[in-house]
Order: structure tokens, then sequence, then C-alpha cells
């Protein structure tokens, strides 16, 4: 038991390592669960900045873990020391109490039910006012070949064509890779921190892949790593329940609530047995994941992606300059969501 429902509140608290439950009454007083809170996760901080005195749910250690405090004292001290951050701390206890929607946006009044004619509310919408630019990545190779295998040995296969046809692959390859795991804008690090979510027990349960799914609408595609999807496929037959298969492309898939689980071997697994799952919705039209890239490039073999002539060295080695751009962005935050430490040796 790390905090104690009903006694008094003492500071505030980052989880650094491990895993805990917030757990609340009931409606009828039995205990519920009202949250999972794993790494980089935190508590305490709204009580502290209002002044509550005392806790309003219980915090209980599941696993091992670090925890890192601050005591309500010195955070008042290293408030008093600071005009930013006391100015700061103001304005979040303020802008507490102004009409907000989810998102921490001001809501948009809207009146309705009314009869007659009352007065109706006027409103400002808050919107982007330096939105985010995506720069183009790019992956990059020098693809050689000696003019010898070009000139004699393309018959009955146009050998340049084939090794350029590998390099692509492995450029296309890294792009995967890249649209993943790169810090920028890759799935894992771009998903909104409302929308990352953790296991209750550890593996990948059923009832984790409803919850992942549950914060979006029209979720098109679940994308996790061979082994979580066999450890997922070991908690369904645990509990006798059969997930169905649906049809992509002509290729039956497993899928969960009607939605593709496809493999994705570029979503890594952690040296403690963990990985993650992706959930997505789709284009522009849906307000979901888009993929970005540029077409009508000088020299295009394929969309986004460039094969130059570089010229031919002293030693008759001919070079081509391969070059692909993409990336990727979300544009809205219930687009992307990432179910997060699932312990797949379990």
């Amino acid at each position: 038991m790390l905090v104690e429902e009903g006694r008094p509140v003492d500071g505030v608290v980052l989880l650094a390592h491990g895993k805990v439950n917030k757990v609340g009454s009931g409606l009828y007083g039995d205990r519920a669960v009202l949250g999972v809170l794993a790494d980089g996760d935190y508590f305490g901080d709204v009580e502290v900045v209002e002044g509550v005195e005392e806790w309003d749910y219980s915090v209980v250690a599941v696993t091992s873990g670090v925890l890192l405090s601050l005591s309500r004292g010195d955070f008042e001290a290293v408030v008093a020391g600071s005009d930013g951050l006391r100015e700061h701390v103001r304005r979040f206890v303020e802008g507490g109490h102004l009409p907000q929607n989810r998102y921490g946006e001001s809501a948009i009044e809207v009146a309705s039910g009314h009869v007659g004619e009352p007065e109706l509310p006027g409103t400002f919408v808050d919107y982007e006012v330096a939105p985010r630019e995506y720069e183009l990545s790019v992956a990059q190779t020098v693809l050689r070949v000696h003019s010898r295998v070009a000139d004699l040995y393309n018959d009955p296969m146009d050998q340049v064509e084939q090794q350029l046809r590998l390099t692509i692959e492995a450029l296309r390859e890294r792009q995967e890779d890249e649209l993943v795991n790169n810090r920028e804008f890759g799935l894992l690090h771009n998903a909104d921190f409302r929308q990352r979510i953790h296991t209750r027990s550890g593996p990948p349960t059923p009832d984790d892949l409803d919850e992942l799914v549950s914060r979006r609408r029209k979720t098109q595609v679940l994308l996790a790593h061979p082994r979580t999807i066999a450890a997922f496929g070991r908690e369904c037959n645990s509990r006798g329940v059969y997930p169905d298969n649906v049809t992509l492309d002509g290729t039956a898939v497993r899928a969960w609530r009607g939605i593709p689980l496809l493999p994705c071997n570029k979503i890594p697994i952690s040296k403690a047995g963990t990985s993650s799952i992706i959930a997505m919705r789709m284009g522009e039209d849906n307000q979901g994941v888009v993929g970005l890239h540029q077409t009508g490039i000088p020299d295009e073999y394929q969309p986004s992606l460039s094969v130059r002539f570089m010229g031919i060295s002293e030693r008759a080695v001919i070079s081509y300059l391969v070059s692909a751009y993409y990336s990727a962005a979300v544009l809205v935050p219930d687009a992307l969501g990432v179910l997060e430490n699932i312990e797949i040796g379990r």
C-alpha cells in the first residue's frame, strides 16, 4: 500500500519503474480499480496544487518498482522561490475552473433544450497557432554494379534490375522500421499520453485489448510483434476464447472484435521480454494516421522513391543513388493508441 484512501496528502509521486493500481470505492461500497499506472506515470499533482487534504483513492503496488516523491512542503518551497513557476501554478489552478473539454481546450459553449428567445452564448474555438511541421525523412544508399555485370549477365534476368529490386526492398524495410520506432514521427513515440494504457496483469489478455480498442472510434488495425500475438493466443486459450479471422487482401488473418491483428516484427521486444500493441484508425477522411510522401520527384522510380545515375568510375563501376522519402502524421490524438509493457514470457 503506497497511498491509503482518507490519509493526508503528503506530496507528488512519480513512478520511475514498476506498476501500481489506483483503487477506490465503487458505487455500492465495493473496491474498484480506477486505473493502472506504470513507468513514467504520476499522481498527487492535482491534490497538492489545489490544496486537497486527503487522498480520495488508494494506490497499491502490483510489482516491485522505484518511486520518486516530492513532499508538499518541498513543493511549496520550490514554488515560492520561482516567480515563473508560481505564475504557471496560478494559471493551472485558474484554468481548472474554466469550462474545458477533455483535452484541456476551452469548451465550445452551446445552448440546447431552451424555449422562447433566450440570449445565446458566444464562443471562441481553440486552434493551433503554430501547428507542427513534418519534414520528410529519407533512407538512402548507393548501389554499385560493375559494367561487366550489366553488359553480360542480363539474360534471362536483368541483373541490374534485380539488384535494384533487392536494394529497394531493404530501403522499404528500413522505412517500415522508422515509421514505427523513429523518435520524431514513429508511431510508438507519437501516441498521445492519454492513449497509452498498460496491461492489468502483465500478459496481453482479451480484457486489455478491449480497453485498447474502446479508446477510439473505428479502430481499423492492430499491430503487434508475432511473439506478442502468440502470447495473446495463449491467454485466449486459457480462457476458452477463440479469436475470429477476417479476410484482408484475400488472406485470412487473425482478428479481435473484427479488427485485423497484423504481425509487425519492427515493434521491439525489450531485454525484459516486454513489447507493445499499436491500435490505429487510418486515413485523412477518418481523421486518423496518414503516411506522408512526395510524388513527382526527379528520377522517380516508385512513388516518393528515386533512382539517380551517378556515373561510372575509372574502375568501370556504375553507381546509382537510391533514395526513399517518407513520414507519418497522427491527425487527432485518439487516432493512435498503444498498449504498453506487455509481458510476453508469462
